[in-house]
C-alpha cells in the first residue's frame, strides 16, 4: 500500500504536467506564438534513397512509434528505413519527420529534456505517449492534424517532392505513429495533391481521422501484439458498433486491407523489425517486414500502370 501511494504521488504529478506540456505546443502552433521547425541539422539529408535527380516511384515517410525523439533516431536504430532503402533503390524515403511535435522540434535536442534525458528518461516516452492522446483528442485534433501534415509536406518538398505530380506519397507508420499518418492525409492532399498510400505496423490510433482521400490502408499486424489491440479495444471508433466512425466507413468502403505478420509481437525480441526472431523460411521479422511494404508499394505501382520495376 505504501509503495502504491508513493507511485500515485511520485508520478502522478509528472503525468498531470506531461498532459499540459503536451496541450502547449499544439496551442503554441494555432496561435502563432512559435515558428515551426523546417531545417535539419548539418549532415542530416531531407531523404535517402533514389537520387533526386530523376523521380522516384514513391516518397516514403516513415513516421516512428513513441521512442522517436531525435532526427535520426527509431526504436530499432534506423533498421527498418535501411532495410527499405537497401531492397527498394526507386524509393525516396524520408526518415526525420518528427511525428510527436506539431512544432517539427526534436524532444531530446531541447535543454531541459537534454538534462531530464540522462536523469528520468521515461519521462521522454511519456511526452510522446501524451502527444498521441492529443492528437486524438477532437478538442486538439484538427489543429494538431494541420500542424504536422504541413511538417510532413514541408519536408517533402525539401526533398524534391513536386505537387501535382502524380508521384504517391506512402505514409508508413509504426505503433502511434499511425494516429499522425490518418490526421495527416487532408493536409498533405490539399497542399500536394498527392496519391497516397497509407501502411501501419501495429498501428495504435482512435480511428476518427477521414481517410477519404487517401488511396488505401494497409494494416500490418499480428494476433500477439496486444498493443495494438488495445488500441482497438479504448477507442470507440474502432468498435464494429460505431458504423459512422471514418475506420469503419472505410472498411466498408474496402479501403483497408489486413495484413497478418505472426507471431510477431509490438516491441521486444520478437517485434516487426527484429533482425533475430526467425521465420520458418529463414527469414527474420525485420526482412519480412520490409519485404512486406516494398510488395504493396511496388503492387500499387504496378496497378497504376507504371513501368515494372528493374
Amino acid at each position: 500500500m505504501n509503495a502504491y501511494l508513493l507511485w500515485v504521488f511520485a508520478i502522478g504529478p509528472v503525468l498531470i504536467a506531461e498532459a499540459l506540456l503536451a496541450r502547449y505546443e499544439v496551442l503554441a502552433y494555432g496561435a502563432g506564438w512559435r515558428a515551426p521547425v523546417d531545417k535539419l541539422p548539418e549532415g542530416v539529408p531531407y531523404a535517402r534513397g533514389a537520387a533526386p535527380d530523376s523521380p522516384p516511384d514513391a516518397y516514403l515517410v516513415y513516421l516512428d512509434g513513441i521512442g522517436k525523439r531525435r532526427v535520426r533516431d527509431s526504436r530499432d536504430g534506423g533498421q527498418l528505413v535501411k532495410a527499405l532503402i537497401a531492397r527498394a533503390p526507386e524509393l525516396r524515403v524520408l526518415g526525420q519527420v518528427q511525428p510527436y511535435s506539431p512544432l517539427a522540434a526534436p524532444l531530446a535536442e531541447r535543454p531541459v529534456w537534454k538534462w531530464l534525458r540522462h536523469r528520468i528518461g521515461l519521462l521522454l516516452f511519456l511526452h510522446n505517449v501524451m502527444q498521441i492522446f492529443v492528437a486524438a483528442d477532437q478538442r486538439y485534433r484538427p489543429l494538431y492534424n494541420r500542424a504536422v501534415g504541413s511538417q510532413i509536406a514541408t519536408q517533402l518538398r525539401l526533398a524534391g517532392y513536386r505537387p501535382d505530380s502524380g508521384i504517391p506519397v506512402v505514409l508508413l507508420s509504426y505503433s502511434g505513429g499511425a494516429q499522425v499518418a490518418g490526421g495527416a492525409v487532408d493536409e498533405l492532399h490539399t497542399q500536394l495533391r498527392s496519391p497516397l498510400l497509407l501502411i501501419t505496423l501495429g498501428g495504435f490510433h482512435n480511428g476518427a481521422n477521414d481517410l477519404t482521400r487517401a488511396e488505401h490502408l494497409h494494416r500490418l499486424t499480428s494476433a500477439s501484439d496486444r498493443i495494438e489491440r488495445v488500441g482497438t479495444w479504448i477507442f470507440p471508433q474502432r468498435w464494429p458498433l460505431f458504423r459512422g466512425s471514418a475506420w469503419n466507413r472505410a472498411n466498408r468502403a474496402g479501403k483497408i486491407t489486413v495484413h497478418r505478420l505472426d507471431p510477431a509481437t509490438h516491441v521486444g525480441p520478437t517485434s516487426y523489425v527484429s533482425p533475430t526472431a526467425q521465420l520458418p523460411d529463414g527469414r527474420s521479422h525485420l526482412d519480412r517486414t520490409a519485404d512486406t511494404v516494398i510488395t504493396l508499394i511496388r503492387d500499387r505501382h504496378r496497378v497504376t500502370g507504371s513501368p515494372d520495376h528493374p
